[in-house]
């Protein structure tokens, strides 16, 4: 999870800190959201290789581009 962290903040402008509790908020809303069997399956995705944090960072950065601002990020 720490590569997604770290790729959420780089590609959001937001700290560590701040993509870190995104990042686990939007796990957490998965883990919620998806059909069980598929849910546990969710922290070995975001554990597993840089391509998919990769994939996955990118489209929290897309998502969270645009909160930027909630976020302290200036532009």
């Amino acid at each position: 999870m720490d590569e997604l962290v770290k790729q959420v903040a780089q590609r959001t402008g937001i700290s560590e800190e701040q993509a870190r509790t995104a990042v686990q908020t939007v796990v957490g809303f998965l883990k919620e959201r998806l059909p069980a069997p598929i849910a546990g399956h969710v922290d070995n995705v975001i554990g597993g290789s840089a391509g998919v944090a990769g994939g996955i960072a990118d489209k929290a950065g897309e998502m969270l581009g645009g909160l930027g601002g909630m976020f302290g990020k200036t532009e």
